[in-house]
């Protein structure tokens, strides 16, 4: 499909640069055969006994970190980010400014530069930086100089602060290495989560470390010629069991985000959702046949971005065209800090 038919245009005011309080405060778009504007604390009301609500327990790790390269007198501020973790000392990150840095040169991050990494390869703007630390070091040495990586259409209007270490992390967050948040579980509270369950749903969680590669745009003009980024996720045998019976037993699978859908759906055929561990890089679009997710709760997404052609996909094209459409002019906040909807699927 032509990608510019995921195309619209955003008012920049719709962008929000902060979360609703409290999180279930935001509003949900309920989108099936007609629209219907409710509020995230109103989810209860649209889940049945036996449904199950499929979180992404991710946790952000603090992935921006700023540095300076010395070479003899001439001292350079090196922005990095990472977005791929290679193995315990390594990560791969993209660079500003990329031409400051040269193969084999150290880079150290933090006031007193006891964190440093080497530069060992690099491609247009992407470095593989080895660090001097591995393990729980480096992941505690991180804790402390690095910073949230905020998503670039809120850090191009504001700067991230102490807040944003709460505010951009779901109550969910086990298994660090996430360099952005699965966003529509940053509207659940511990009593939003009560009330679904007092309705008789449950929650179970999957793992997926959502990577900087999901705010990068879409630059082929065919979907058929986009090359997806690759993330890591993982569902348990247990988990995997538990969500087969639900459905069997005539629960439904909601997908809270589409980390979630994505990690679900990577990891189901036609018989049912396997367990699953390693790397996904499936993408969504017009004409996938879903497997394993019936319901699926997700904020509001970029133009032409893959997570826009997922809910077209899911919803269908015009349909959910229609609803952003309605969306825009009703005042509903896009993006990662942003409102939701809730898609009942085709």
């Amino acid at each position: 499909m032509r990608v510019d038919v995921f195309d619209f245009d955003l008012p920049e005011d719709r962008i929000a640069l902060r979360p609703a309080s409290p999180r279930e405060s935001a509003r949900l778009l309920a989108i099936g055969e007609d629209l219907r504007d409710l509020h995230v604390g109103d989810l209860p009301s649209q889940l049945r006994p036996g449904d199950v609500l499929v979180v992404n327990d991710a946790k952000v790790i603090p992935a921006q970190l700023f540095g300076t390269r010395t070479r003899g007198e001439a001292v350079a501020r090196i922005e990095a980010t990472l977005h791929k973790k290679q193995d315990g000392a390594h990560w791969r990150a993209f660079v500003r400014p990329a031409k400051k840095l040269k193969l084999g040169e150290t880079v150290a991050f933090g006031d007193d530069g006891a964190l440093q990494a080497v530069v060992e390869a690099k491609n247009e703007g992407e470095v593989l930086l080895g660090f001097n630390l591995s393990g729980p070091a480096l992941d505690n040495a991180l804790m402390a100089v690095g910073h949230m990586p905020l998503p670039p259409y809120i850090a191009a209007r504001r700067a991230e602060d102490a807040q944003d270490a709460q505010d951009y992390q779901t109550v969910f967050a086990q298994k660090p290495g996430a360099v952005a948040a699965p966003t529509a579980g940053l509207h659940f509270t511990p009593a939003l989560l009560a009330a679904a369950q007092a309705a008789g749903a449950r929650i179970e969680k999957v793992t997926l470390l959502v990577g900087a590669g999901t705010f990068l745009p879409v630059k082929a003009e065919d979907t058929k010629d986009h090359v997806m980024h690759a993330e890591w996720g993982e569902i348990d045998a247990e988990t995997a069991a538990r969500l087969n019976a639900a459905r069997a037993q005539g629960g439904r699978i909601v997908a809270v985000g589409t980390t979630s859908l994505r990690i679900l759906e990577s990891a189901a055929d036609e018989t049912g959702i396997k367990p699953f561990s390693g790397e996904t890089s499936i993408f969504i679009t017009p004409g996938y046949r879903f497997n394993a997710v019936d319901m699926l709760m997700t904020n509001f997404h970029l133009p032409r971005s893959t997570l826009f052609m997922l809910v077209c996909a899911f919803a269908g094209l015009e349909r959910m065209q229609s609803a952003y459409a309605h969306a825009i002019r009703s005042g509903y906040r896009f993006y990662s800090y942003g409102d939701a909807c809730l898609l009942m699927g085709k």
